[in-house]
């Protein structure tokens, strides 16, 4: 006949018996039967978790329970008496447990007002109860509020050994299946990188992507600055404008990080990354460092800051499956990349063509309207430039505007598009950018513009000024063909006003 609460079945054959219950062989050694399935239960609690054994609180007022509890158990679980209930709960606060086994009667908080309490503030916490004197319409009173599992005193050795076991390899079993679900959850989640054709949105939509899996709200990647039309390094999030702003001066000016340095994923405690977060006043104990690697060129690393709650192992589980997918997403944007080089780059300037530009203008305008955000364009001119082709010739012209490409690149971000539109016209597509900060952009590169220096050759060096027009969806308009209009519209409206300033499409009249 089973054991009481454990089954006869493939549970129970491990146990090797000659069915008499008399001691029996076990690795060349005679061992009494309760210490062989008390074994067994070692093995079978132990497997999943090496490093600690399963914590158990036992609270019974009677001594002598306590320490046949303890006895039972204690060959394979970490177990703490109490004496009363109220003691349980205080070693509960002290340090978390995955098992409590109460008596029902006790003085003070009884068994079953102990499992409310532990039901209520310790939900994933499993309770066994014990049951001498209370009747058995007690103990199934305790089921039906979640107890696991009951036992009448006095208890047996051997069958406690067996209850234990069985509720926590259920237990185990309940967290490998969160677990599965949860990185079934990631791998859908990692979806959103399969649009992502190039490397800097690979990066910024891998943190994002990490720190929604994580539940965790401040992090920041660092790249290689791979692509011919990018600037920025580093995306920021869960910062305000200044901390980012010290950080990436740190990180990308001052200090920089060497990417190849972070092989694997790994929690730290100080490096690079802590000192910049120090020089942006920010405190952090521990950082989760991910490495994401391309086949080819691209590498980078995303950062996690720890906050109140400590990284767990299921956090790194999920961190490398994000990380898998970002990679993969990397070294296809790498392949884009290459043809991208050959089909969409302008030969003069180096930065992306008009055929490019309207590609990624259809996508941008696609992923604005999906994700219910603002994209701005922004068309600029160069002002009287034929007279510098007159003057000092194409080549010193070709040469200005291979100059100028460089200083309109570090003046946007590694996610924003690039592009000669035609002659001395250049396009740039703000993406999750509104008016006003398009407005502050465009002034920054008019200004920027006007105070550099441009190579005249034997002529010595040049000055330029530019005229800018800013037009932003939804507001101006849903359609590649409407931006880019207004955006024209508005710059030769900047130039009709006196030239080296911008105008928005808001200020042209209907």
């Amino acid at each position: 006949m089973p054991l009481h609460g454990y089954p006869s079945g493939a549970a129970a054959r491990p146990l090797k018996s000659d069915g008499r219950g008399a001691d029996i062989v076990s690795d060349g050694v005679c061992l009494p039967r309760r210490q062989q399935i008390r074994r067994a239960a070692a093995r079978t609690v132990m497997t999943d978790q090496p490093t600690r054994p399963a914590r158990v609180v036992v609270v019974d007022d009677s001594r002598l329970e306590r320490e046949l509890v303890q006895d039972a158990l204690s060959s394979f679980c970490s177990v703490e008496t109490c004496a009363c209930a109220e003691d349980a709960l205080e070693a509960l606060r002290r340090e978390p447990a995955e098992l409590v086994i109460s008596d029902l009667n006790m003085p003070g908080l009884s068994g079953i007002e102990l499992l409310a309490r532990v039901r209520r503030e310790y939900p994933g916490l499993d309770f066994v109860v014990l049951t001498g004197s209370a009747t058995v319409e007690s103990a199934i009173e305790a089921l039906r509020m979640g107890a696991n599992d009951f036992l009448r005193k006095p208890v047996q050795k051997d069958e406690l050994a067996l209850v234990v076991e069985r509720t926590l390899a259920k237990r185990r079993l309940l967290a490998e299946n969160a677990r599965m679900r949860d990185e079934l959850a990631t791998v859908e989640a990692c979806r959103a990188l399969t649009p992502c054709l190039e490397a800097g949105e690979v990066y910024a939509v891998g943190l994002d992507l990490l720190l929604r899996t994580l539940s965790r709200w401040r992090g920041f990647a660092l790249f290689h600055r791979a692509s011919v039309s990018v600037s920025d390094a580093a995306a920021f999030r869960g910062f305000s404008e200044t901390e980012a702003s010290r950080m990436r001066q740190t990180l990308v000016h001052e200090k920089p990080v060497n990417l190849e340095g972070v092989t694997q994923i790994e929690i730290l405690t100080r490096g690079p990354a802590h000192d910049a977060l120090a020089e942006a006043g920010i405190g952090a104990q521990r950082v989760l460092a991910v490495p994401i690697r391309g086949r080819e060129i691209e590498a980078g690393v995303l950062w996690v800051l720890e906050d109140d709650r400590p990284f767990d192992e299921s956090e790194i589980s999920r961190a490398r499956i994000v990380a898998g997918h970002a990679e993969l997403a990397l070294h296809n944007a790498e392949r884009y990349n290459r043809a991208k080089e050959r089909a969409f780059i302008d030969d003069v300037t180096e930065v992306y063509n008009a055929r490019y530009l309207l590609a990624a203008m259809d996508h941008e305008i696609r992923r604005a309207e999906r994700y219910h955000s603002e994209l701005s364009v922004l068309f600029l001119d160069l002002d009287r430039f034929k007279l510098v082709n007159d003057r000092h010739g194409h080549l010193i012209g070709s040469r200005a505007l291979r100059q100028l490409s460089q200083v309109l690149a570090q003046c946007v971000r590694q996610v924003d598009t690039l592009a000669r539109y035609g002659g001395d016209e250049f396009t740039i597509v703000l993406v999750d950018t509104g008016l006003e900060a398009a407005l502050r952009i465009a002034e920054r590169i008019r200004r920027t513009v006007e105070e550099t220096l441009f190579d005249g050759g034997r002529g010595g060096s040049l000055r330029l000024t530019v005229s800018l027009g800013v037009a932003t969806y939804p507001q101006h308009g849903t359609t590649r063909e409407q931006l880019l209009d207004l955006a024209d519209k508005a710059m030769y409206r900047a130039k009709s006003l006196g030239r080296n300033r911008l105008c928005s499409a808001s200020e042209l009249s209907p």
